[in-house]
């Protein structure tokens, strides 16, 4: 059963890599890549999903003109403790498309690991520019500022990450409630307790989960 669960999520990764790829180049400019480099670019996904991450460097080794094959590289490259490699793969997909927030945000990680403080900060300052509500771009700013103790500046992006988990925990609220629907009640419990986590203070959100989870217990 676990096995065939993790073959299930990886086909998912895989049609999310499909859908993706379209979605991209729909919104962009950028010319089609030929179908072995679509092909090639599916089979990562679904290594990736499986934590493969040395298949997924051999399978996108020659990958250099396609951003989400880079990006899928870098981060591959990345967690198989090939930082450098990660970082070369991050900028070449930048360079490609310098709007990219995964292959930004993976670049600073590294910058940063690599005691490049300042060009980290430059990202991160861009990063937040176009997206002040990214977790992970603020918890990262707050890492940062802990390096340089800053502690108060960390703070603040802390709390600024707080307010924005909310909306994280609204996402498992709405799906706890499609799997409630489903006839999954013990998932739906699970993403309830998961939401209730995410909050960071008392607010009328924690009602509606409570509320949704006192439903969900009495029927059971």
């Amino acid at each position: 059963m676990k096995n065939m669960s993790l073959q299930k999520k990886s086909f998912l990764c895989a049609i999310f890599c499909v859908v993706f790829y379209f979605a991209f180049f729909a919104a962009s400019c950028a010319k089609s890549p030929d179908k072995e480099t679509i092909r090639l670019y599916v089979r990562a996904c679904d290594a990736y999903a499986q934590k493969h991450f040395a298949e997924v460097i051999d399978l996108l080794h020659k990958q250099n003109n396609f951003p989400p094959a880079l990006i899928l590289r870098a981060k591959a490259e990345y967690f198989f403790d090939k930082p450098e490699k990660a970082e070369k793969s991050c900028r070449r997909a930048i360079k490609l498309r310098p709007s990219l927030l995964e292959a930004n945000l993976y670049l600073a990680r590294i910058l940063r690991e690599k005691g490049d403080f300042k060009g980290a900060e430059t990202l991160l300052v861009f990063l937040l520019a176009d997206n002040p509500q990214d977790i992970r771009a603020l918890r990262l700013s707050a890492e940062l500022a802990s390096d340089k103790g800053k502690y108060d500046e960390a703070a603040i992006f802390l709390d600024r990450a707080a307010e924005f988990s909310a909306e994280s925990a609204m996402v498992l609220l709405d799906r706890a409630r499609l799997r409630w629907t489903a006839g999954k009640s013990e998932e739906a419990l699970e993403d309830l307790n998961r939401a209730k986590a995410m909050l960071p203070w008392d607010t009328p959100l924690l009602r509606s989960i409570s509320n949704l989870e006192k439903t969900i217990k009495g029927v059971m």
